[in-house]
């Protein structure tokens, strides 16, 4: 099954513009910026024939093509990843069984994530969208509770249901726990992680479908999925005593070095 990574990256992110190109500084003092770590992350999966950067913006398409990075420019209309990644596929003429979409915020995604991911798609012809969710350890709940305190969003969080079909996205903090009965483990909040694996025509549906009401509301695009009848499967991953977060906000940088320095 011929597999490709797409890295969709655009400028103009209202919650923190220029971010693709935003510098993170590694334990070695050296410094990195957010779409090269992701690419970097991306070339580290097993089993997957090719990776792009996806993006209408001279500046990132720049700066990935000095650090190795092949290029497909997209049109600036496309309204979030998913739609980028539609756009990529057809301008590129790429022919390919399984389409990962790996956002270029997230350079703490680990390979396994990615492979499990595809490995779960592979084992189930039936699934159309899949996308990881790795169950939160209690610095990763303190991260949601704190951003949703301080009235910034932080990272998203995943419902599903016993046979793995997500029932609802949120930046919410889902489900609510009051603050006295949070477990010290196990505790029942998912972090969704921001990779998705797509079926050529699932993704072609997609962007047929218009914008949906919830996925304005909540800035989320995986519930034009939902929305659509279309099942996403959440796939548990296994941090592995790794810490996941993407970079959502400039405070998130901070928090991201700290864990890089542990790696």
């Amino acid at each position: 099954m011929k597999t490709v990574i797409i890295i969709p990256a655009r400028y103009a992110s209202s919650r923190y513009p220029g971010k693709p190109l935003a510098e993170l500084t590694l334990p070695d003092g050296s410094r990195k910026s957010l779409i090269r770590m992701s690419w970097e992350a991306a070339k580290g999966v097993a089993g997957v024939d090719a990776v792009y950067v996806a993006t209408d913006d001279d500046r990132i398409k720049q700066a990935a093509e000095a650090f190795g990075a092949d290029v497909i420019m997209t049109s600036e209309a496309c309204e979030n990843g998913t739609a980028r990644c539609a756009d990529a596929l057809a301008n590129a003429g790429i022919e390919a069984d399984l389409i990962v979409n790996l956002q270029g915020d997230a350079p703490l995604t680990p390979a396994w994530f990615v492979e499990d991911l595809i490995a779960a798609m592979k084992a189930d012809p039936e699934a159309q969208v899949a996308t990881p969710v790795l169950q939160c350890d209690p610095l990763t709940y303190g991260h949601f509770v704190e951003d949703r305190k301080a009235g910034r969003v932080g990272g998203t969080t995943a419902v599903f249901n016993a046979k793995g079909h997500a029932l609802y996205f949120s930046k919410e903090v889902l489900p609510y726990i009051d603050a006295d009965k949070v477990p010290d483990e196990n505790i029942p909040v998912y972090h969704h992680v921001g990779v998705y694996a797509y079926r050529p025509d699932a993704l072609a549906a997609y962007t047929s479908w218009p914008v949906s009401e919830l996925e304005t509301l909540e800035g989320l695009e995986q519930l034009r999925f939902l929305v659509n009848d279309t099942k996403v499967r959440c796939v548990i991953v296994e941090g592995r005593g790794r810490v996941f977060w993407e970079l959502n906000n400039p405070e998130d940088v901070p928090r991201i070095e700290s864990v890089l320095k542990d790696l």
